[in-house]
């Protein structure tokens, strides 16, 4: 019975590797990956190892030549189109063995001193270097936007809200400093992410480094690693350059995702913050009057699914043996690069939203006019004028609150002079010494914002100096990215004359 059942697998699935479905699981969705994302690295880094061989002495500048030769005639554009072929289990033996065939066996010493383990992982290290280089691009594209959005909108006051109710008034400017603020720390993240990612693995070999007299220097400056890692073991066991990028990554989204979900609300016809430009909304098929927030909902949505690609990365690795295994290679790494691919179309989503919508100031200015959030302005007004505690001043508005509302008034206007001596007559056993004209001025919400000047406050003046801060750290940033992008391009155009240079000589 047994026999029976393999002789019908492997009819379907033939005797030699591989087999019909790993070809169909793993190799080809593997090597179609590797075509779209490693092609380039891979030759790169063949051109740096011959490079550093020849240099070193261990082959010679004739081998150097003929098989720098063969390197350069690589057809990339071929190679990017071109379908799996069994007889090689991968894109590094199909180009291996196109090399051979054009140079000769003397295309085999390209090998000497390196392994697939520590190339593979220069090549997963080189493509997710760039990939973190992208997003944080977008993340400062965005904060530019936000920084231009929140300049226009210093003087925009709203009710800022804690537990979900009304707390008190800000500007709409102090909330995005919020979010531009935690964006940079995003970046600061993905940054740190970057400088773990950007370590060269190269001349780890299998796993014990080789006997050849290499030059691991060598070869980090000829790819544009910032640093070697040092422990061969560790240079092709180590999985914490991903998940630490994931982790960014998966914080960056869940961070915004925050944003997102306030956006969807304000959205909403009662809160009416602001109206969103017609490109991102979608009417109803059935409901005339819809202008459905579908951008935002759509945002948030896949947010979510950035946290479940990164909280894949990290599950596929969780409890895995620390050594060279097929989890933190093909199988694992597009989880990541989809994940950033997909928040920095968000970032430049949310940035195009944020910029083309209108805000609706009359609106927020109306509900903080109307809103009993201004009367933590009068307790403090209250100690100031009347020489008493907090406490007690706490209890005085408190008991005005509670007045309206037991009289069902809902309105602060309803907030007079009046009541509010009333309740210090009770509690202070004297009348309030403040102005009825204090009194009221104390309780308009450009007040309340105007006078908190205290830094990392809403006032106006506090809140240009923190964009003005902004704009300076965001400037910084775009220097140090641009050094980044500037040290990888400049490394390939080297190895792009090392390679012409070996073809015309």
């Amino acid at each position: 019975m047994i026999r029976n059942f393999k002789d019908r697998i492997n009819e379907v699935e033939g005797e030699e590797f591989p087999s019909k479905t790993y070809r169909r699981m793993v190799l080809q969705p593997a090597y179609d990956e590797a075509k779209k994302y490693f092609l380039h690295s891979m030759i790169q880094i063949h051109a740096a190892h011959l490079k550093m061989l020849e240099e070193q002495g261990i082959i010679s500048p004739e081998e150097a030549v003929t098989i720098g030769k063969a390197v350069h005639a690589l057809d990339v554009d071929y190679y990017s189109t071109d379908h799996y072929n069994p007889l090689f289990e991968d894109l590094f033996f199909r180009i291996e063995h196109d090399l051979i065939e054009d140079a000769g066996e003397v295309a085999g010493n390209l090998h000497i001193a390196r392994s697939r383990n520590d190339m593979g992982i220069a090549i997963y290290r080189m493509t997710l270097r760039k990939k973190l280089l992208e997003l944080m691009s977008e993340m400062l594209a965005l904060k530019d936007a936000l920084l231009v959005f929140c300049e226009a909108h210093i003087d925009t006051v709203m009710i800022g809200y804690t537990h979900t109710q009304q707390a008190q008034p800000t500007t709409l400017a102090h909330y995005l400093k919020a979010v531009i603020d935690q964006l940079g720390r995003d970046f600061k993240r993905a940054q740190s992410a970057y400088g773990t990612v950007n370590r060269s693995s190269m001349g780890a070999a299998a796993l014990t480094t080789t006997g050849f007299a290499i030059n691991r220097e060598r070869m980090r400056d000829l790819l544009a690693f910032d640093e070697i890692i040092e422990n061969s073991w560790d240079a092709v066991a180590a999985a914490d350059y991903i998940t630490e990028s994931a982790s960014a990554v998966q914080l960056s989204a869940l961070n915004l995702g925050r944003t997102v979900q306030d956006f969807l609300t304000w959205a909403t016809q009662e809160f009416n913050v602001f109206t969103l430009a017609n490109p991102y909304v979608q009417i109803s098929s059935i409901m005339p009057q819809k202008r459905n927030p579908v951008s935002i909902e759509h945002m948030r949505s896949l947010l979510s699914s950035v946290v479940g690609d990164t909280n894949t990365v990290l599950t596929m690795i969780h409890n895995t043996p620390f050594g060279d295994i097929v989890d933190t290679e093909d199988d694992l790494q597009p989880y990541l690069w989809k994940a950033i691919d997909r928040l920095i179309g968000i970032y430049q989503l949310f940035g195009s939203v944020v910029l083309t919508m209108d805000v609706n100031k009359d609106q927020l200015l109306k509900r903080a006019e109307g809103s009993f959030a201004n009367v933590t302005e009068l307790a403090d007004t209250l100690v100031r004028s009347e020489g008493i505690s907090f406490r007690q001043s706490h209890q005085i508005v408190s008991n005005c609150v509670k007045a309206l509302a037991a009289a069902g008034e809902d309105s602060l206007s309803s907030l007079t002079w009046r009541l509010a001596n009333d309740q210090a007559r009770l509690i202070l056993k004297k009348d309030l010494t403040i102005s009825a004209l204090d009194f009221q001025a104390a309780l308009r919400p450009q007040h309340f914002v105007s006078i908190r000047t205290i830094y990392g406050g809403p006032a106006a003046e506090t809140m240009k100096a923190s964009i003005e801060r902004s704009k300076v750290v965001a400037k910084e940033a775009m220097q140090w990215l641009n050094e980044k992008e500037r040290a990888i391009i400049d490394a390939e155009i080297q190895l792009e004359t090392f390679k012409a240079n070996w073809s015309d000589a």
